[in-house]
């Protein structure tokens, strides 16, 4: 067995002490902490839309195109890197001010950003058997062999915690990546999680919309691979 991350409470409390949740419109923010765990979704949006996850959205491209395409669905973008939430927050504000679109339509409302540890929020803050989707495009592969043990999908209480948040039958999870060798670790370690069952290619509606990393990855000419997992 690969080598996996070794997380702790003490590792948890000296990594998430800044954790926020935020509207992107109004800019609101408010302490992760001073939230009930498990969070109550409709607190949050203020209604019972189905409720999809980015982790790692970066400087926020396919969180943004994919919550205007689908104002009937709640996005949470999940991001530990400051700088990458203000820059998707800055981003959202200059769409709406650069198409001249009032705040009062209500366009971006189905959005939050939460800047935390991905595997912190999703394994404490969020309700098993909520979430319809989680979209995981392009982590870090940590290609030298000595960083390898943080990647992500090597994480057992990540990929249960996907597990258990994920609506039976419903519920999906969407992984992209560039690296061949990352994207064959990810499928073998799914194929013990026996309730993640491979989809079909019919099954992924979003390749249509594109991040900042696949873009520029595309443009180099690199091989993009795909995949989609259904919780049975």
């Amino acid at each position: 067995m690969k080598e996996e991350p070794q997380y702790n409470e003490v590792y948890y409390q000296n990594t998430t002490s800044h954790s926020q949740i935020m509207d992107v419109v109004e800019g609101n923010s408010l302490a992760l902490k001073n939230l009930h765990a498990p969070i109550e979704w409709h607190q949050i949006f203020g209604n019972a839309q189905p409720i999809e996850i980015e982790i790692g959205f970066g400087k926020g491209r396919f969180l943004l195109e994919t919550s205007k395409e689908n104002p009937q669905k709640n996005y949470i973008g999940v991001e530990r890197a400051q700088k990458y939430v203000l820059i998707t927050r800055d981003r959202f504000v200059k769409y709406l001010q650069h198409n001249d679109i009032s705040r009062d339509i209500g366009l971006f409302e189905n959005v939050r950003l939460v800047w935390t540890d991905a595997n912190f929020f999703i394994s404490r803050y969020v309700p098993d058997e909520t979430v319809h989707a989680y979209h995981i495009y392009f982590p870090d592969p940590w290609p030298k062999a000595r960083q390898q043990k943080r990647r992500i999908f090597r994480n057992n209480e990540f990929l249960e915690a996907i597990t258990n948040t994920l609506i039976a039958e419903i519920g999906k999870l969407y992984i992209a990546t560039d690296s061949a060798e990352y994207f064959y670790e990810i499928q073998e370690r799914l194929a013990h999680y026996t309730q993640l069952e491979p989809a079909t290619s019919e099954e992924s509606e979003y390749t249509h919309i594109t991040t900042n990393f696949e873009r520029k990855y595309m443009n180099e000419g690199r091989n993009i691979y795909r995949s989609v997992h259904r919780k049975s």
